[in-house]
C-alpha cells in the first residue's frame, strides 16, 4: 500500500514540516509509510502497537504527573494565603474585642467591661458550636454515588448495563 504524495504548493516551493516553533514532529513517525505493510509479520506490528501504545501510556502519565505538581504548588500557594488571612483575622478580631473593652471601660469597670466582652464572645463560639455540629449530623461518612457506581462494574465486565441482563 502506498500512500501519494501531496502535490507542491503553488509556486512551486517543497511542502516541509510545519515551521510552527511550538510543535514537534517526530522523525521516526511516518519514515516507513511507503513500505509494504503486507510484508511485515503480524508479530512484528503487534509489538510496534504494543511499543507505542506504552509510550504513549508513559507520556500520558507524564503529562498528568506534571500537571499535578503544578496544582499541588499553585493550590500550597493558596493555602498559604488563607492561613496568612486567618492569622490576620484573629489579630483583627483580637485587637477589636481589646478596643471594645478599652471603650466599656470608660462607662463600667475595667474588670466588668473585660467580663461583659468574653460573655460575648462565649455566646458567639456556643452559637458557632451549635450550628457546625447539626451541620456535621448532616454529613453521611460513606460516599453513596461511589458505591452504586462501582456496584455495576461486575455487570458492565459482563456486557451488561445497570444491573440488567
Amino acid at each position: 500500500m502506498t500512500v501519494p504524495t501531496p502535490p507542491p504548493p503553488p509556486g512551486g516551493a517543497p511542502a516541509g514540516p510545519p515551521t510552527d516553533p511550538g510543535l514537534r514532529v517526530n522523525a521516526d513517525v511516518g519514515a516507513d509509510v511507503n513500505a509494504d505493510v503486507g510484508a511485515t509479520p503480524v508479530s512484528e506490528l503487534v509489538g510496534n502497537v504494543a511499543r507505542d501504545l506504552s509510550t504513549l501510556v508513559r507520556q500520558e502519565l507524564a503529562l498528568a504527573r506534571a500537571e499535578l505538581r503544578q496544582e499541588a504548588v499553585t493550590t500550597g500557594k493558596a493555602a498559604g494565603a488563607l492561613g496568612a488571612a486567618g492569622v490576620a483575622a484573629l489579630f483583627a478580631v483580637l485587637f477589636l474585642s481589646l478596643a471594645l473593652w478599652a471603650g466599656l471601660s470608660h462607662l463600667m469597670d475595667a474588670g466588668w467591661a473585660g467580663l461583659l466582652v468574653g460573655v460575648l464572645w462565649g455566646i458567639a463560639a456556643a452559637v458557632l458550636a451549635v450550628t457546625g455540629r447539626s451541620r456535621l449530623r448532616d454529613v453521611s461518612p460513606t460516599p453513596e454515588r461511589t458505591v452504586d457506581t462501582l456496584s455495576s462494574v461486575p455487570d458492565a465486565l459482563r456486557g451488561r448495563r445497570g444491573g440488567t441482563p
